[in-house]
């Protein structure tokens, strides 16, 4: 190689400009990739009424590490083969309406294409200067969120990563307004439940929080947190001189769905001086059903009365991975913690016309992740959300009336939102052992895939009913298959 500077290195330039060009395709050339990775997914979604809801490969696609990143590359078309054999044959298939583990995100195909054309443009979303139309689509997203929750026109926030990221910037917020550090870290106590996500835990830690005093709440026999034992548990630690800091409550549980009683919650906060911070990353976006299921409305409600709020459009809204929200009462909280400059970010300035996300959160590298939401809001309309989240809490409530019709089967609590939990009990041994082996044989077998979970220490199974592509037809074939396993089991004893 020449030195740099000399005239010969000067020469390397259309010989490189050459080599260069490949990673701008022409039209045609264009067009071509643009028809093979179309033709990709319209195989995928083609195929995926018949396709497992999980794939149980014993490689585990292990082939894909072997494929080295070579100089030359191995084509489009080889690697897309290598993408549908060993990525998507492989493992959870959240996609597919027979998906009923966890917390599945959709996957919208509308979606997919807002993401197509962010990358494309690639749009720097964190600063307004930089890109004014991505940044208002994003706070209008936000406001429309403010607006569901019933927050004030003082509220502000931004689009994140996902509810671990959106829970630990509130969390950050709420240390920086109520002056938590140095010694008063051991002083400090955070309320929550045994149900709370366990990434609170995790924020608190990141946070530098991990010295605070952190109490377990008792529940209710609905795995809801008892208001009167918090109030109790605030009371003493003000007697001994602790300072309730912050109360985590819980807008739709992972483990079991549950509400938590936000209004009562609420009054506590507000009593003890505490932040009171509500994870609806699951359960938020069900205020939308307020006309078809007003009781579940009710019991959302008062997420107006949080200072913080975490909603997940990457569950609710059917939106891809990599989408959460975090909306304050007050953005100011938010400005004051995050805003910073820089000498090299001078020009931007000179427009300041509204927020910029990168001053309300630890993102500065910021992808154009809104129009991944804005695009099927504006193409489906609230109307068709709405629906299918309706139609998830009614299948929620099928599965639990069907499921506990079911002999062998014991159904848990009625549910809050649209998690149903659930075991077999056995005509004889291990409780806990037979549902073990019976999630076990449904996940090897894959046509559906619940997950499972420990409550009050016994081996639970749990369906949550999320995706947008889960209709009836798809909680009954649940329920035959879930028949049939209990019964093969049964016989084996």
């Amino acid at each position: 190689m020449p030195n740099s500077g000399s005239e010969s290195s000067f020469d390397l330039l259309s010989e490189l400009d050459a080599l260069s060009r490949r990673l701008d395709p022409g039209p045609e050339d264009r067009r071509q990739s643009t028809r093979l990775v179309a033709e990709h997914v319209h195989a995928y979604l083609d195929a995926l009424p018949d396709a497992p809801a999980r794939f149980d490969r014993p490689d585990g696609g292990s082939r894909i590490r072997e494929i080295p990143v070579s100089e030359d590359g191995i084509g489009l078309e080889a690697a897309l083969d290598l993408l549908r054999e060993h990525v998507d044959a492989v493992g959870l298939n959240p996609t597919s309406g027979r998906f009923f583990g966890y917390i599945p995100g959709g996957g919208l195909f509308t979606s997919g294409l807002g993401d197509w054309m962010a990358a494309t443009t690639n749009r720097y979303a964190g600063v307004f200067f930089a890109s004014p139309g991505a940044v208002r689509m994003e706070n209008a997203l936000i406001r429309w969120m403010a607006d569901l929750i019933g927050f004030p026109e003082t509220a502000g926030g931004y689009l994140a990563a996902g509810g671990s990221l959106a829970n630990q910037t509130a969390i950050v917020a709420a240390r920086e307004a109520k002056g938590v550090e140095g010694a008063a870290i051991e002083r400090s106590v955070v309320y929550l439940t045994d149900h709370a996500h366990h990434c609170i835990l995790k924020a608190l830690g990141i946070a530098g929080l991990r010295r605070s005093v952190v109490r377990t709440v008792p529940v209710d026999e609905r795995y809801r947190m008892r208001a009167e034992a918090l109030q109790e548990l605030l009371s003493t630690d003000r007697e001994n001189g602790l300072t309730p800091f912050m109360i985590v409550a819980s807008a739709g549980t992972t483990n079991t769905g549950s509400v938590d009683p936000l209004d009562a919650i609420a009054d506590l906060a507000r009593e003890y001086d505490a932040w009171y911070h509500v994870d609806a990353a699951y359960g938020g976006f069900f205020r939308l059903c307020a006309e078809t299921f007003p009781e579940t409305a009710d019991l959302l409600e008062a997420m107006s009365r949080a200072d913080s709020v975490v909603m997940d459009p990457h569950k609710t809204l059917f939106v891809p991975y990599g989408t959460g929200a975090l909306i304050v009462r007050d953005r100011r909280h938010l400005l004051d913690t995050h805003s910073m400059d820089a000498d090299y970010m001078q020009d931007t300035r000179s427009a300041d016309h509204e927020d910029s996300p990168a001053d309300l959160s630890p993102e500065l590298t910021k992808h154009f992740r809104g129009l991944r939401l804005w695009l099927p809001l504006q193409a489906h309309g609230v109307a068709a959300f709405r629906a299918a989240l309706s139609e998830k809490l009614l299948l929620a409530r099928y599965f639990h009336r069907r499921i506990g019709e079911l002999n062998g089967f014991e159904a848990g609590p009625e549910p809050d939102l649209s998690v149903v939990t659930f075991r077999y009990v056995p005509a004889a041994g291990d409780p806990d052992d037979f549902n073990r082996r019976l999630a076990g044989r449904l996940q090897r077998d894959g046509r559906v895939f619940l997950s499972s979970t420990q409550i009050e220490g016994r081996f639970t199974l749990r369906l949550a009913a999320v995706c947008f592509r889960s209709h009836r037809e798809h909680v009954d074939e649940a329920i035959d298959i879930l028949r049939e396993t209990a019964a093969e089991l049964e016989a084996e004893r």
